[in-house]
């Protein structure tokens, strides 16, 4: 019995990749590659020292999902895979759209097709729009997100809602995450995004190890305690125990939930330069630049219902985040590129 994880080669995935292999699962991973590197999933077969079934394919493509269904017994699916770049989406919203929806279903057609009614799905904060005061509770109406990408998640859990009304039997699990950061402990897996980082931390470790001049730091007259935006910073470990638990708790329920993934803590962007350059003893240069369109003052969850259902907390604070970070970059200074 073996837990398939698509998109299991980036970030967050390769992350929860260790954490299942760790607890004894079997897994097997889907991925295209196509903003991941399969160097990712060689080092979690180090840290683990635990070898597991790879495949080579986008799971847009009905007929190798349906190989990997035939040649594993598969009884839950953690489902990353997709693309998931705010700016890019506005961009490039008909390959968004296409990417993560298409996927998505053909991946749920598939799963119909072979008995399998157990899905976590990497959901995402986007979802409750600009209309909610934080903490973030599951319970508030969810708003209008305000770019492509969101606007896929939001209509991935919909589809995940219908879909559990219509068959009773199928449990979704719908994981709303905050902003991820930090990496292993041991520096061999963390973010390695394509080309200019568009998240705060690779390119704070990015200007902080000589890729980069500075760090543009989007507006200074917020109304918050030092006028920069505040945001919910989790560490990726932290996250991804969080997927372990969930898949325990899809196990054992049936229906749609949604689950928030965060600390609860709001941290300004310039608490986070500041302790990074504290934790790490290397300056981070940055300018203030104009308000970017679209940036909430701030965006941080209340964590209360993942402890109730998942038994689930954090465990890593800012500090951690930046110093493994850090340890991520300074060891991979082109990451996997080395």
């Amino acid at each position: 019995m073996a837990i398939l994880v698509t998109g299991g080669s980036g970030f967050i995935g390769s992350h929860t990749c260790v954490q299942l292999l760790d607890a004894g699962r079997e897994i097997v991973v889907v991925d295209n590659y196509c903003n991941s590197d399969p160097e990712a999933l060689a080092r979690v077969r180090e840290l683990t020292g635990k070898d597991f079934k790879q495949y080579d394919a986008d799971v847009r493509d009905r007929e190798a999902l349906r190989r990997i269904f035939t040649e594993n017994h598969i009884e839950a699916v953690i489902h990353f895979a997709g693309l998931k770049a705010v700016g890019e989406s506005v961009q490039m919203p008909i390959e968004y759209f296409d990417n993560n929806l298409i996927s998505t279903l053909v991946l749920l057609e598939v799963m119909k097709e072979f008995g399998c009614k157990r899905l976590v799905f990497s959901s995402s904060a986007t979802v409750y729009g600009a209309g909610n005061q934080p903490p973030l509770t599951e319970e508030m109406p969810l708003g209008a997100p305000t770019n492509p990408y969101g606007r896929t998640k939001s209509m991935i859990e919909d589809i995940l809602r219908d879909l559990c009304v219509a068959d009773a039997e199928f449990s979704a699990v719908l994981l709303r995450y905050f902003n991820p950061i930090g990496a292993h402990p041991s520096g061999r897996i963390g973010e390695n995004p394509n080309g200019i980082p568009n998240n705060l931390m690779p390119y704070v470790t990015q200007v902080a190890i000589g890729r980069l001049p500075k760090l543009s730091v989007f507006g200074d007259d917020y109304n918050t305690p030092d006028g920069t935006c505040l945001r919910d910073y989790i560490h990726v470990v932290d996250l991804a125990r969080g997927h372990l638990c969930a898949v325990d708790y899809a196990m054992e329920h049936t229906g749609a939930e949604a689950i928030n993934l965060g600390t609860g803590e709001g941290y300004s962007v310039l608490d986070l330069v500041h302790t990074f350059a504290r934790v790490t003893g290397v300056d981070v240069p940055y300018v203030i630049a104009p308000r970017r369109d679209g940036d909430l003052p701030a965006v941080y969850s209340c964590p209360d219902k993942a402890k109730e259902l998942l038994g689930w907390e954090t465990e890593f604070g800012l500090e951690e985040m930046c110093r493994d970070s850090w340890n991520w970059q300074k060891n991979n200074p082109t990451g996997y590129n080395k």
